[in-house]
Protein backbone atom coordinates (compact mmCIF):
# COMPACT_ATOMS: atom_id res chain seq x y z
CA UNK A 1 0.00 0.00 0.00
CA UNK A 2 2.37 2.82 -1.34
CA UNK A 3 1.69 6.47 -0.04
CA UNK A 4 2.29 9.82 -1.78
CA UNK A 5 3.97 12.38 -0.11
CA UNK A 6 2.13 15.61 0.40
CA UNK A 7 2.26 18.02 3.30
CA UNK A 8 3.07 15.87 6.88
CA UNK A 9 0.11 16.79 8.58
CA UNK A 10 -1.85 15.10 5.64
CA UNK A 11 0.40 12.33 5.15
CA UNK A 12 0.14 11.01 9.07
CA UNK A 13 -3.92 11.23 8.14
CA UNK A 14 -3.11 9.01 5.20
CA UNK A 15 -1.19 6.36 7.30
CA UNK A 16 -4.11 6.45 9.84
CA UNK A 17 -6.27 5.66 7.11
CA UNK A 18 -4.29 2.77 5.54
CA UNK A 19 -3.71 1.19 8.90
CA UNK A 20 -7.07 1.46 9.66
CA UNK A 21 -8.21 0.10 6.32
CA UNK A 22 -5.95 -3.30 7.32
CA UNK A 23 -7.87 -3.58 10.78
CA UNK A 24 -11.50 -2.84 9.07
CA UNK A 25 -11.24 -4.83 5.62
CA UNK A 26 -10.15 -8.34 7.91
CA UNK A 27 -6.37 -8.44 6.50
CA UNK A 28 -5.39 -7.81 10.46
CA UNK A 29 -8.11 -9.26 12.08
CA UNK A 30 -9.02 -8.95 15.91
CA UNK A 31 -6.19 -10.70 17.95
CA UNK A 32 -3.51 -10.32 15.40
CA UNK A 33 0.29 -8.69 15.67
CA UNK A 34 0.21 -5.86 13.56
CA UNK A 35 3.81 -5.57 11.38
CA UNK A 36 6.59 -4.26 12.92
CA UNK A 37 7.28 -0.53 12.43
CA UNK A 38 10.44 -1.37 10.38
CA UNK A 39 8.57 -3.05 8.07
CA UNK A 40 5.31 -0.64 8.26
CA UNK A 41 8.04 1.84 7.08
CA UNK A 42 9.28 -0.33 4.55
CA UNK A 43 5.73 -0.77 2.85
CA UNK A 44 4.46 2.41 3.51
CA UNK A 45 7.48 4.16 2.37
CA UNK A 46 7.16 6.86 4.84
CA UNK A 47 9.07 7.98 7.74
CA UNK A 48 9.33 6.04 11.14
CA UNK A 49 8.06 8.99 13.19
CA UNK A 50 5.06 9.58 11.06
CA UNK A 51 3.90 5.29 11.24
CA UNK A 52 5.00 5.69 15.30
CA UNK A 53 2.12 8.60 14.75
CA UNK A 54 -0.25 6.82 13.05
CA UNK A 55 0.22 3.49 15.60
CA UNK A 56 -0.30 5.91 18.66
CA UNK A 57 -3.42 7.40 17.08
CA UNK A 58 -5.13 4.05 16.18
CA UNK A 59 -4.38 2.56 19.84
CA UNK A 60 -5.26 6.18 21.61
CA UNK A 61 -8.89 5.24 19.96
CA UNK A 62 -8.88 1.58 20.99
CA UNK A 63 -8.36 -0.38 17.58
CA UNK A 64 -4.67 -1.11 18.82
CA UNK A 65 -2.80 -2.11 22.08
CA UNK A 66 0.18 -1.60 21.84
CA UNK A 67 2.50 -3.92 24.60
CA UNK A 68 5.93 -3.12 25.21
CA UNK A 69 8.26 -6.16 24.60
CA UNK A 70 5.52 -8.42 22.61
CA UNK A 71 4.57 -5.99 19.37
CA UNK A 72 1.27 -4.01 18.50
CA UNK A 73 -2.08 -6.41 18.50
CA UNK A 74 -5.49 -5.48 17.42
CA UNK A 75 -8.17 -5.21 19.85
CA UNK A 76 -11.06 -3.56 18.03
CA UNK A 77 -11.75 -2.96 14.75
CA UNK A 78 -13.66 0.70 14.57
CA UNK A 79 -13.44 3.71 17.59
CA UNK A 80 -16.85 2.78 18.41
CA UNK A 81 -15.89 -1.09 19.37
CA UNK A 82 -12.53 0.20 20.74
CA UNK A 83 -15.07 2.19 23.52
CA UNK A 84 -17.27 -0.27 23.92
CA UNK A 85 -14.46 -3.11 24.79
CA UNK A 86 -12.76 -0.36 27.13
CA UNK A 87 -16.05 0.63 28.62
CA UNK A 88 -17.50 -3.19 29.66
CA UNK A 89 -14.56 -4.86 29.87
CA UNK A 90 -15.14 -5.26 33.56
CA UNK A 91 -19.09 -5.39 33.24
CA UNK A 92 -21.06 -7.82 35.17
CA UNK A 93 -21.14 -11.24 33.48
CA UNK A 94 -25.23 -11.73 33.84
CA UNK A 95 -25.68 -8.18 32.51
CA UNK A 96 -23.38 -9.21 29.38
CA UNK A 97 -25.52 -12.81 29.48
CA UNK A 98 -28.44 -10.90 29.34
CA UNK A 99 -27.27 -8.45 26.91
CA UNK A 100 -26.62 -11.15 24.39
CA UNK A 101 -29.99 -12.64 25.21
CA UNK A 102 -31.48 -9.66 24.15
CA UNK A 103 -29.53 -8.85 20.69
CA UNK A 104 -29.69 -12.40 19.41
CA UNK A 105 -33.10 -13.63 20.41
CA UNK A 106 -34.21 -10.43 18.19
CA UNK A 107 -31.77 -11.40 15.26
CA UNK A 108 -32.74 -14.55 15.34
CA UNK A 109 -36.29 -14.04 15.36
CA UNK A 110 -35.38 -11.86 12.31
CA UNK A 111 -33.49 -14.12 10.55
CA UNK A 112 -35.98 -16.54 10.64
CA UNK A 113 -38.44 -14.13 8.59
CA UNK A 114 -35.67 -12.79 6.18
CA UNK A 115 -32.95 -15.76 5.76
CA UNK A 116 -32.26 -15.93 2.14
CA UNK A 117 -31.00 -19.17 0.62
CA UNK A 118 -27.31 -17.86 0.59
CA UNK A 119 -27.53 -16.73 4.52
CA UNK A 120 -28.61 -21.10 5.07
CA UNK A 121 -25.32 -22.14 3.23
CA UNK A 122 -23.17 -19.44 5.21
CA UNK A 123 -24.89 -20.49 8.52
CA UNK A 124 -24.54 -24.53 7.71
CA UNK A 125 -20.38 -23.76 6.70
CA UNK A 126 -19.96 -22.00 10.00
CA UNK A 127 -21.89 -24.14 12.18
CA UNK A 128 -19.88 -27.01 10.66
CA UNK A 129 -17.05 -24.56 11.12
CA UNK A 130 -17.85 -24.49 14.93
CA UNK A 131 -18.06 -28.34 14.94
CA UNK A 132 -15.00 -28.70 14.29
CA UNK A 133 -12.98 -26.24 16.40
CA UNK A 134 -14.96 -28.02 19.32
CA UNK A 135 -13.41 -31.76 18.03
CA UNK A 136 -9.85 -30.02 17.74
CA UNK A 137 -10.32 -28.73 21.92
CA UNK A 138 -8.56 -25.54 21.17
CA UNK A 139 -10.85 -23.43 23.31
CA UNK A 140 -9.52 -20.17 21.70
CA UNK A 141 -10.68 -21.81 17.95
CA UNK A 142 -13.76 -23.04 19.07
CA UNK A 143 -14.55 -19.11 20.76
CA UNK A 144 -13.13 -17.46 17.57
CA UNK A 145 -15.81 -19.87 15.25
CA UNK A 146 -18.60 -19.57 17.55
CA UNK A 147 -18.61 -16.00 17.45
CA UNK A 148 -18.52 -15.59 13.87
CA UNK A 149 -21.26 -18.14 13.48
CA UNK A 150 -23.69 -16.11 15.95
CA UNK A 151 -22.37 -12.70 14.09
CA UNK A 152 -23.45 -14.78 11.00
CA UNK A 153 -27.17 -15.54 12.45
CA UNK A 154 -27.21 -11.48 13.74
CA UNK A 155 -25.98 -10.44 9.99
CA UNK A 156 -28.82 -12.41 8.51
CA UNK A 157 -31.75 -10.44 10.23
CA UNK A 158 -30.91 -8.27 7.40
CA UNK A 159 -30.98 -4.91 9.91
CA UNK A 160 -27.90 -3.36 9.73
CA UNK A 161 -28.59 -1.39 12.97
CA UNK A 162 -28.47 -4.49 14.98
CA UNK A 163 -25.87 -6.04 12.93
CA UNK A 164 -23.49 -2.96 13.27
CA UNK A 165 -23.87 -2.85 17.13
CA UNK A 166 -23.65 -6.39 17.87
CA UNK A 167 -20.19 -5.92 15.59
CA UNK A 168 -19.39 -3.04 17.67
CA UNK A 169 -19.56 -5.15 20.61
CA UNK A 170 -17.71 -8.18 19.24
CA UNK A 171 -14.99 -8.03 21.38
CA UNK A 172 -16.59 -7.50 24.23
CA UNK A 173 -18.89 -10.84 23.42
CA UNK A 174 -15.37 -12.61 22.71
CA UNK A 175 -14.35 -12.00 26.25
CA UNK A 176 -16.89 -13.24 27.87
CA UNK A 177 -17.39 -16.50 26.24
CA UNK A 178 -13.57 -16.88 26.96
CA UNK A 179 -14.33 -16.54 30.50
CA UNK A 180 -17.17 -19.05 30.06
CA UNK A 181 -15.51 -21.78 28.19
CA UNK A 182 -12.26 -21.40 30.01
CA UNK A 183 -9.33 -22.44 28.99
CA UNK A 184 -10.02 -26.03 28.49
CA UNK A 185 -13.11 -27.86 26.35
CA UNK A 186 -15.39 -29.74 28.57
CA UNK A 187 -18.41 -31.56 28.21
CA UNK A 188 -20.63 -29.03 29.90
CA UNK A 189 -19.90 -25.92 28.57
CA UNK A 190 -21.05 -27.68 25.25
CA UNK A 191 -24.04 -26.36 23.62
CA UNK A 192 -26.07 -27.75 19.91
CA UNK A 193 -26.38 -24.77 18.02
CA UNK A 194 -27.97 -27.21 14.92
CA UNK A 195 -31.48 -26.40 16.49
CA UNK A 196 -30.92 -22.54 16.08
CA UNK A 197 -30.03 -22.81 12.04
CA UNK A 198 -32.99 -25.56 11.70
CA UNK A 199 -35.94 -23.38 13.13
CA UNK A 200 -34.36 -20.14 10.78
CA UNK A 201 -34.33 -22.62 7.76
CA UNK A 202 -37.97 -23.61 8.84
CA UNK A 203 -38.91 -19.64 9.06
CA UNK A 204 -39.87 -20.83 12.93
CA UNK A 205 -39.34 -17.45 14.25
CA UNK A 206 -40.35 -18.11 17.71
CA UNK A 207 -38.25 -21.17 17.92
CA UNK A 208 -35.22 -19.27 16.50
CA UNK A 209 -35.81 -16.77 19.18
CA UNK A 210 -36.25 -19.27 22.28
CA UNK A 211 -33.19 -20.82 21.34
CA UNK A 212 -31.46 -17.88 21.06
CA UNK A 213 -32.16 -16.50 24.05
CA UNK A 214 -31.11 -19.29 26.55
CA UNK A 215 -27.68 -20.13 25.09
CA UNK A 216 -26.08 -17.39 27.59
CA UNK A 217 -27.71 -18.84 30.29
CA UNK A 218 -26.23 -22.48 29.62
CA UNK A 219 -23.18 -21.75 30.76
CA UNK A 220 -20.57 -22.54 33.70
CA UNK A 221 -22.40 -23.52 36.64
CA UNK A 222 -22.63 -20.28 39.06
CA UNK A 223 -21.21 -18.03 36.35
CA UNK A 224 -24.48 -15.72 36.05
CA UNK A 225 -28.32 -16.48 36.97
CA UNK A 226 -31.16 -18.02 35.30
CA UNK A 227 -32.87 -16.01 32.18
CA UNK A 228 -35.30 -13.72 33.12
CA UNK A 229 -38.75 -15.14 32.78
CA UNK A 230 -39.95 -13.79 29.65
CA UNK A 231 -43.35 -14.19 28.52
CA UNK A 232 -43.72 -15.45 24.53
CA UNK A 233 -44.97 -13.42 21.83
CA UNK A 234 -48.77 -13.86 20.72
CA UNK A 235 -48.47 -16.06 17.77
CA UNK A 236 -49.22 -13.39 15.23
CA UNK A 237 -46.56 -11.35 17.01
Amino acid sequence: MPLSHPRRSALSEQVIAALRNQITSGEWPVGSRIPTEPELVAELGVARNTVREAVRALAHNGLLDIRQGSGTYVVATSELAGVMHRRFADADPSHIAELRSALESSAAKLAAERRTDKDLRQLDALLARREQAWASGDAEAFVTADATFHMAVVAASHNDVVTTVYADLGEVLRDWLRGDVGEELTPETYMDHAPLVDAIRAGDARTAAAEAAGYPFHCRPGRVGPPPAVSPPPAGG
